[in-house]
């Protein structure tokens, strides 16, 4: 668990800067044992920020410019402030935390424990433990609904998807899906959740309402992780170097685009024009246009990046 190639003319002109606008990815640099705070208009790493004990989750909040990093060998949630670009606080936690979502409000901070079957909620203003929930064995991935009432963890060795009251912490549901789920990301519409399943080589699709699966999707070898965007779900594909590609509305396959190697974290522009991937062994960020589907361009991050989470803002 625990080549390089320039930045091309079609990217720098999609990217090209906008007046009060600026897209940057916090990625998680395990290996270099770091944040690498990336400009995407410019296409360069603008800043690196020590994170000791192999940084793996990324939680950016929007509207606090707060960006938690997990650190599964710290273990401790690291706190940096995106406007400064500096560390705030670093918080010692217990067990081997991952996964890793932030509340809309941005009150609460969830991390899921790989090494029980918990998720920790810790007070954000506070910076400390508030309260935890019991979900299925090793969970990773972690979701909130727009709403913030509702959390989705993705229980890897249990095979389930645990739905938990965000209120309470109590754990309502335990959906089954498919083999050793990863990832796992929540529609804006918080309707729907999909699981990436590094164990059956598909994605799981669950109606939270109903707290049922209403359809698989067969994807590229062991996903890792899923994106959003222009009616299509974007899939990584660690061992395929490709990102698998399939329509929300049927879930029929469209196609897999080749990436870096070893791609992991996803994430979607908020305009949802561009897909950017973070590929592990190739120490890169591929982006994908998501009109064309075609890759506009690859840029250098450093050092086993992993970006499991919501790297963007």
């Amino acid at each position: 668990m625990i080549g390089r190639a320039i930045v091309g003319a079609a990217l720098l002109a999609l990217l090209a800067p906008r007046p009060g606008y600026a897209l940057e990815a916090f990625v998680t640099n395990q290996t270099a044992e770091e944040v690498a705070i990336v400009d995407l208009d410019g296409g360069r790493v603008a800043a690196r920020v020590p994170v000791p004990g192999a940084p793996a989750g990324v939680a950016v909040h929007g509207a606090t410019g707060k960006v938690y990093v997990t650190s599964p060998e710290g273990p401790a949630l690291t706190i940096i402030d995106a406007a400064t670009r500096a560390v705030e606080a670093r918080m010692p936690l217990p067990g081997g935390p991952l996964g890793i979502a932030v509340a809309p409000r941005g009150d609460r901070v969830y991390v899921a424990d790989w090494y029980a079957k918990r998720v920790l909620a810790v007070d954000a203003a506070e910076r400390k433990i508030a309260g935890e929930a019991t979900v299925g064995a090793s969970p990773s991935g972690i979701a909130v609904t727009p709403d913030g009432a509702l959390l989705a963890v993705a229980d890897r060795d249990d095979d389930t998807l645990s739905l938990v009251d965000a209120a309470t912490l109590a754990r309502v549901a335990a959906v089954p899906v498919g083999k050793r789920p990863f990832g796992v990301t929540i529609d804006s519409e918080g309707a729907r959740a999909y699981t990436a399943n590094v164990g059956s080589n598909d994605v799981t699709v669950v109606d939270l309402a109903a707290r049922r699966v209403v359809g698989t999707v067969p994807v590229g070898e062991r996903p890792y992780a899923v994106a959003l965007a222009g009616g299509r779900g974007f899939a990584t594909n660690q061992y395929g170097a490709s990102v698998s590609v399939f329509d929300l509305a049927t879930l029929a396959p469209i196609t897999k685009i080749p990436v870096g190697e070893y791609p992991e974290g996803i994430a979607a522009s908020p305009d949802g024009r561009r897909i950017f991937v973070a590929n592990w062994e190739s120490d890169t960020l591929s982006v994908i246009d998501t009109g064309t589907l075609a890759v506009i361009g690859e840029i250098p991050v450093g050092a086993g990046p992993r970006a499991f989470g919501a790297f963007l803002r």
